[in-house]
């Protein structure tokens, strides 16, 4: 297990910019455990929607976690925007950094994570194995 703690920077996609650390690392695998930061725009879907939603103006992020892998990643974030309403969700592309974005990722270069269809969600779901 190997920590790696990163500041994204004002423009870049939170998502995007997340999932690019397994490529340029060579790892199968990782978990974000911490986020904070805000956001300038926002794309969050809310549980049992099909789609995202966009939420206008700065919001500030409170909680950021998930699994980052090859196959898909699976990232939860809550959000507070300035009336200090909190809105949570998976997090979309199209999430832009606004100042800054702070997130400590764990990669895990010893193990492999792919997602499979499972029957009993109807959704691709997390596989881990070990790296042989």
């Amino acid at each position: 297990m190997q920590s790696l703690p990163l500041r994204l920077r004002p423009g870049e996609d939170l998502r995007e910019s997340l999932e690019r650390v397994l490529t340029e690392r060579g790892c199968e695998g990782a978990f974000v455990i911490a986020g904070t930061g805000s956001l300038a725009s926002t794309r969050l879907r809310f549980a049992g929607a099909p789609d995202a939603s966009a939420i206008d103006g700065a919001v500030e992020i409170l909680t950021l976690s998930g699994s980052l892998s090859p196959a898909g990643s699976h990232l939860h974030m809550s959000v507070a925007g300035a009336d200090g309403r909190v809105l949570g969700g998976h997090v979309a592309h199209g999430c832009i950094v606004r100042t800054t974005a702070e997130v400590l990722v764990i990669l895990l270069p010893d193990w492999s994570m792919t997602r499979v269809p499972d029957p009993a969600t109807g959704y691709p779901e997390l596989v881990v194995r070990p790296k042989r």
